[in-house]
């Protein structure tokens, strides 16, 4: 069974159907670059273009970087356009698409649906975290293998800023930071995490997942497991079909 996916994120939109037996894309992924500024209807128009491309007729889930309530609205807008808060997205993009089926989720929520089904978290019981750092700071917390959604904890304060102001990849690429000045920083966020969620594995999601052996052997001091995202940064595609296939 196939289903499209489609995430959304502070610099690009990606999709592909993905093969929900294998939690695998089924075709090579389209990416366009998120619009500035990234308001509703230019996102939408960005995903219609990644749809379009495949021609696709059937049921899409889509991934949002925010806080996504009741599979529709639009409730957290850090690092997109403010117009979306209050957004029934969900409406949204279904008029957009000419009437498809569409499924909401926040991004970081729907990449660690995938990571525990398909990828590092397969099978791990207890408490799970899977983080992606991009443009800002993911976060999806996981108990016993169930989701406690809408977490975002690229939010917490770290140092008198948002942790994602620190530590997120775009941080690193502002502040010209080498990959070991940059994991110092994740390594304050992740004991700052630890310390208020005491969890037993940190799945390290995002595009930088592809770049793990540069930066995960300088963190220290952390009594988690910490591994990389499997399905790296295709964990949001498959997750957001994932999620579409459900509803």
């Amino acid at each position: 069974m196939q289903i499209f996916g489609v995430d959304i994120g502070g610099s690009g939109i990606k999709g592909a159907p993905v093969d929900l037996a294998r939690g695998d894309l089924a075709q090579e992924r389209c990416k366009v670059l998120t619009p500035h500024p990234a308001t509703p209807d230019a996102v939408a128009d960005g995903v219609k273009e990644v749809i379009d491309h495949f021609g696709w007729s059937g049921p899409v889930g889509l991934t949002f970087p925010g806080v996504v309530t009741g599979g529709a609205t639009i409730r957290t807008a850090a690092n997109v356009d403010k117009g979306w808060i209050d957004t029934d997205a969900r409406a949204l993009f279904s008029e957009r698409l000419g009437g498809l089926p569409v499924t909401v989720v926040n991004d970081a929520d729907a990449a660690g649906v995938a990571e525990m089904e398909f990828g590092a978290g397969h099978g791990r019981r207890g408490t799970v975290f899977l983080l992606t750092f991009g443009t800002g700071i993911g976060s999806a917390l996981f108990i016993d293998g169930v989701l406690v959604p809408n977490t975002e904890l690229g939010h917490l304060e770290l140092h008198g800023h948002d942790a994602e102001k620190r530590a997120s990849s775009k941080a690193k690429e502002d502040g010209e930071l080498t990959w070991e000045q940059w994991a110092h920083r994740v390594q304050k966020y992740l004991a700052h995490v630890e310390m208020l969620f005491s969890p037993e594995l940190f799945i390290v999601g995002g595009g930088v997942s592809r770049k793990s052996q540069k930066f995960l052997h300088y963190i220290e001091g952390i009594k988690a497991e910490i591994v990389p995202a499997q399905l790296q940064n295709n964990a949001g595609i498959v997750g957001a079909a994932m999620r579409a296939a459900k509803e």
